[in-house]
């Protein structure tokens, strides 16, 4: 006889820009949806009076779940919408590569969107084409700036032999870093070396 499968954990998150609005309304639709999927409300989690463009270390609900997917505490993130998430799709390419490192799905309420579902694993693939499109827009910009810079008789107008990237490449790095990836998997992310992401992070 088989043993009864578990429900599967789901971290619910829930947020609103200003303390006089109210998560209640998204958290009520989410658990619903949860009850109808069989899935088990394992936390809830919410940001009050936060902008969707604050970065995860403005954000300490949504620090607090992500640190929670890493351990796996959770099988599925739930969110009423995909701008509660963040409002940037560097923001949500990032949140969609640490939910699938881990294996955990995402839900998105008003989209429909629920990546456990054979449609819904396509949105993963999706955001493999877009974080290799942005890779290669990086890579383009950099050897741009060098070949600029050669033409001028300089290495990128800094100190010869210091390794530099252009500076959007350098503000990507930071929101990496915010977002509290490691410096190595950002150095493949951005498609440069170890050293240049140490030396913008330790410059700030």
């Amino acid at each position: 006889m088989s043993k009864p499968t578990k429900p599967r954990r789901v971290a619910l998150y829930a947020r609103v820009s200003t303390d006089r609005q109210s998560t209640e309304n998204q958290l009520r639709e989410l658990r619903e949806a949860a009850q109808r999927l069989g899935w088990e409300v394992a936390a809830e989690f919410t940001d009050r009076g936060i902008s969707g463009a604050k970065g995860r270390k403005d954000r300490p609900q949504l620090d607090a779940m992500l640190k929670g997917i890493a351990r796996k505490d959770f099988d599925v993130v739930a969110a009423w919408s995909v701008d509660r998430l963040g409002r940037s799709l560097i923001d949500l390419i990032a949140l969609l590569q640490e939910l699938h490192s881990t294996g955990v799905d995402l839900y998105l309420h008003q989209q429909g969107i629920n990546t456990a579902t054979p449609a819904g694993k396509a949105l993963f693939q999706m955001m493999g084409v877009f974080a290799e499109f942005e890779r290669e827009m990086i890579r383009e910009r950099v050897t741009a700036g060098l070949a600029r810079a050669k033409a001028k008789g300089t290495k990128s107008g800094r100190a010869i032999g210091r390794p530099t990237v252009d500076e959007a490449t350098e503000q990507r790095i930071r929101e990496l870093r915010a977002g509290a990836m490691g410096i190595v998997r950002i150095a493949k992310t951005v498609g440069c070396g170890v050293s240049v992401v140490q030396r913008v992070v330790a410059a700030g």
